[in-house]
């Protein structure tokens, strides 16, 4: 389907694609961005689905511009009363968010989830999403986002630049672990979840890599670190695993209604901002969701 660009989402994965560390990415020169919300304005001979006019939330190559092409499959109608902008990060964030804590990440009232990169999009939407579950969070971020992830319900906030964040999150624990992490950020910061994570039953689940890459061998799972690793990629899900997709926009309908997931509220800068938005991404400058509008 052909959608007329109305917001485009900003995330870090674009900032990996310029950078060529994103998998089977795109090779310059291209047209950025893969999140947008938007109205359809043609479709293709095989879609029933979708009408054109409707308003829709998706992925697809080239959100950065006026107009870019979507898969049917991979769209979702943009709720009710909401506006472009505000619709953005419902599947890229807050799908992924709670395809850890719930599907995968099994998590249960009691438990305690560590979210790393906690003022971010996911990072927002898996606060507040393990809040409604009711367990207890532990947000990592700089100093000066503190305020904003405690805001959003975490009863723990750790400064990954100053804190020693192993001993921090042992001392919460009373040296136990977490049950869940949502790792996001890679390098360091994976083999510091792997350690944190409860022996047995703690699950860490990696759903991006923006420190860069981190390994754990077969020997270390086995003798010392006895923990579930599960990988996550919310457009693989999607494909592989449709039920469940399906499952999570239901579950997402819902949380919309009891008001847990409320409209977006992200930064909004005009396309042409591009270039600005992206370096201060990459710099840890920005927090929550970000959008560029064409």
């Amino acid at each position: 389907m052909l959608v007329r660009v109305g917001a485009a989402g900003v995330n870090f994965a674009d900032v990996m694609q310029t950078r060529g560390t994103y998998d089977r990415g795109p090779e310059p020169p291209y047209v950025a961005g893969f999140e947008a919300a938007g109205e359809v304005v043609a479709v293709g001979d095989e879609v029933t689905a979708v009408e054109v006019g409707a308003r829709v939330i998706g992925t697809g190559y080239g959100a950065f511009a006026e107009y870019m092409v979507m898969a049917a499959d991979s769209v979702a109608p943009v709720p009710a009363g909401w506006g472009d902008e505000q619709a953005l990060g419902l599947v890229l964030n807050w799908a992924t968010a709670l395809a850890v804590l719930r599907p995968l990440g099994q998590l249960q009232p009691g438990q305690t989830v560590l979210v790393h990169a906690a003022a971010g999009g996911v990072g927002q939407a898996a606060i507040r999403l393990a809040k409604h579950y009711g367990a207890t969070v532990i947000g990592t971020a700089s100093a000066e986002k503190h305020d904003v992830v405690r805001r959003l319900g975490a009863d723990h906030v750790v400064d990954y630049r100053s804190e020693d964040v192993k001993n921090a999150i042992r001392r919460l624990t009373r040296g136990k672990g977490v049950d869940l992490v949502v790792e996001s950020v890679g390098g360091e910061t994976f083999r510091q979840s792997v350690e944190v994570a409860k022996r047995v039953t703690g699950k860490v689940v990696v759903i991006g890599a923006a420190g860069g890459e981190a390994s754990i061998t077969n020997w270390e799972l086995n003798f010392r670190h006895q923990v579930h690793v599960i990988g996550m990629h919310i457009g693989v899900l999607a494909q592989e695993a449709p039920e469940i997709f399906a499952d999570l926009m239901a579950e997402l309908d819902r949380l919309i209604e009891l008001g847990v997931y409320p409209p977006g509220e992200p930064t909004v800068y005009d396309l042409a901002e591009g270039p600005k938005v992206l370096a201060a991404l990459e710099a840890r400058e920005t927090t929550g969701k970000l959008a560029l509008k064409p």
